[in-house]
């Protein structure tokens, strides 16, 4: 695939050493679980982490970046990892430099999330609820002394999917050229994609923070070739010209930048490599590999940049490109075996708040009496009730969404209206 650099969420040893004498630059990353011991004060924690991790393999693998935890600003539920992340990016830092060893970057990912609002760009604020003095500045500051990023993990597909009414499909896919753009009316600067619009929005916010030339790196940016019914634009369709598109932008020489870094580089990411088939949640979690499972490509991408978008062999179009409008059901998904289903409808079942009351005995839905028929009503009815606080239609993938009624004569299978 001609990659010249690779990230791995973790530091999988295995991966190291068949990594070691090729071209592919490393990134590398530390667990949110592994942040509180990195960041105690006598660091030995964070220099056992660095000779276990990062000398061992050097320099036959090429690690070049190590990432302290994963959009870990984005859990609002584990706020006192926001205090140790820098602590602990520190420590990592003192035990690299320790063996003279400075070619390798030291940040941290974030969430689009770490922003209010991305429109417009120059409008764009860091988080009320995260601590300036405490999180924000430091973190900053880190990263500027040290010559860092500030690693962005950046999903314009989420942005369009939230409000596709709004946004236009062609600007999230760097399709709008000079018919479809956004114009930020308080710096006159022209936006012809979301990407930029994004980026510039952490830029301002920088900015506002007083650090104007902050350099943003790509830690994660893709989009979906497969999703759910109810998560529009998801295809190898629009996967294939957001990557392929992406691509193009960021190998252009002289960079191109965004309109407000005109011509500086970001180093980006593509996310993913494969599929990950046994992920759980929404339909997309599972769907954003150039690669499936197996190893064979989803669709063609050359990573260099030389093959423009219109020189692709053509994909089919996709008919899922505006939300679906509807009822859904939560059903077993075909080919599932009958015996794997008892412990999901017991799961099912459990949630109580009436979840499973018609199939008690003399229930509506109790007959007919097969696990089958039960777990179609239960998975339905859990799916119904939850939806909203985020479950999914999923079961570890025995379930899955239909637009057909699974109800039957005065069994009435409640269902989701999209």
């Amino acid at each position: 695939m001609r990659a010249t650099q690779l990230k791995i969420y973790d530091s999988d040893h295995e991966i190291l050493k068949l990594l070691s004498g090729t071209y592919i630059r490393v990134t590398i990353m530390v667990r949110n679980e592994d942040i509180p011991s990195l960041a105690s004060n006598n660091q030995t924690a964070a220099r056992r982490w660095v000779h276990d991790n990062v000398l061992e393999f050097l320099p036959g693998t090429m690690i070049r970046g190590v990432l302290v935890g994963n959009e870990v600003l984005s859990d609002s539920s584990a706020q006192s990892l926001w205090l140790q992340v820098v602590p602990a990016m520190k420590n990592i830092k003192k035990a690299l430099n320790l063996h003279n060893i400075h070619n390798i970057k030291v940040g941290t990912p974030v969430a689009m999330d770490i922003v209010e609002t991305t429109f417009p760009p120059s409008s764009g604020r860091f988080r009320a609820d995260i601590p300036r003095d405490e999180v924000l500045l430091p973190l900053l500051n880190f990263l500027n002394r040290t010559r860092s990023f500030f690693f962005l993990d950046v999903y314009p597909y989420f942005s369009w999917a939230e409000n596709p009414s709004n946004v236009s499909l062609d600007f999230a896919l760097f399709r709008g050229g000079n018919d479809t753009v956004v114009v930020d009316s308080e710096t006159g600067l022209v936006y012809t994609n979301l990407l930029d619009q994004m980026l510039d929005s952490v830029v301002f916010a920088m900015q506002y923070l007083g650090f104007s030339d902050m350099r943003i790196a790509i830690s994660e940016t893709g989009w979906p070739n497969t999703g759910d019914l109810d998560q529009p634009g998801a295809s190898v369709y629009n996967a294939a010209a957001y990557n392929r598109n992406l691509v193009t932008k960021m190998m252009q020489d002289p960079p191109l930048g965004t309109p407000a870094r005109p011509g500086v580089p970001i180093p980006t990411f593509l996310f993913a490599l494969y599929d990950e088939n046994r992920k759980v949640g929404p339909g997309t979690e599972r769907h954003w590999g150039i690669l499936r499972p197996s190893g064979r490509p989803a669709y063609e991408l050359n990573l260099t940049g030389a093959v423009p978008e219109t020189e692709y062999p053509p994909l089919p179009e996709p008919d899922n490109n505006r939300p679906y409008e509807g009822n859904l059901w939560c059903v077993v998904a075909t080919g599932i075996r009958v015996l794997d289903l008892g412990p999901a409808l017991d799961f099912a079942c459990a949630a109580g708040n009436g979840t499973c009351d018609d199939l008690a005995p003399g229930g509506d839905c109790y007959e007919p009496v097969s696990i089958l028929a039960h777990a179609n009503y239960a998975f339905s009815s859990f799916w119904a009730k939850y939806r909203s606080t985020g479950a999914s239609c999923y079961f570890n993938g025995l379930a899955t969404m239909t637009t057909v009624d699974p109800s039957h004569g005065a069994c009435k299978v409640p269902s989701v209206y999209v």
